[in-house]
């Protein structure tokens, strides 16, 4: 199972990305642009699922709102949408829940995503 320190080194193994701790989560951008983040979960969100995390999930950027609804539908165990996210190319990964591949492949894509073309474009010859 994948932990919170795979998920920082994931996303800090790939190019021009750094960490941001705030006050009360921690996310991880490329340029000016989160690519994925700790999203602690509202109460109200918590009720409306039938098995939340213990913790934070992890907030994914995705292609757009679709892939959202489509990972959650593939795989209900590991990708939830919560309100709002539904609406914006995001969903959420149950960290404690997945592999490090499964970690590793959300993060990448969702660099893919947010990254300059210059960084992704070398990324992807590599």
């Amino acid at each position: 199972m994948a932990t919170w320190d795979d998920v920082r080194q994931v996303a800090l193994d790939l190019p021009g990305a750094v960490e941001e701790p705030g006050p009360t989560s921690t996310s991880w951008r490329v340029g000016s642009k989160a690519f994925c983040w700790e999203r602690f979960l509202r109460p109200s969100e918590r009720a409306g699922l039938p098995d939340p995390p213990g913790g934070p999930a992890l907030g994914v950027r995705v292609a757009d709102p679709g892939v959202a609804h489509a990972l959650a539908a593939a795989r209900p165990d590991l990708w939830l949408v919560v309100a709002g996210y539904g609406l914006h190319p995001m969903a959420l990964l149950h960290v404690e829940r997945a592999s490090f591949d499964d970690v590793d492949e959300a993060i990448t894509d969702a660099w893919l995503c947010r990254a300059p073309t210059r960084l992704r474009d070398a990324f992807l010859a590599r």
